[in-house]
């Protein structure tokens, strides 16, 4: 059940860490670094990540964002298959 919470929580902040950032590049403001929207789709954020970027319409041009937060979460359903499988 922890691992549920954890996603949903670690979803939800790299959502609003999307929307955060797109609310303070459109003020001048200091920005959320990349790395760290990064790092959150890869602690298991990457559908909050891509639901912010689709949602906000942000870091869309940015190839790393464009093509990378898929392959992170391809790479995270492969992971999560794995381990589902062997633990059958």
């Amino acid at each position: 059940m922890f691992i549920i919470y954890y996603l949903i929580g670690i979803n939800v902040l790299a959502f609003l860490a999307y929307g955060l950032d797109k609310w303070k590049a459109r003020r001048d403001k200091w920005r959320v670094p990349e790395a760290t929207l990064l790092l959150l789709a890869v602690l298991g954020g990457s559908v909050g990540a891509l639901l912010g970027m689709c949602v906000f319409h942000h870091k869309t041009k940015h190839v790393k964002f464009a093509f990378g937060l898929p392959l992170i979460l391809l790479a995270q359903l492969a992971l999560a298959y794995f381990i589902y499988t062997k633990l059958q």
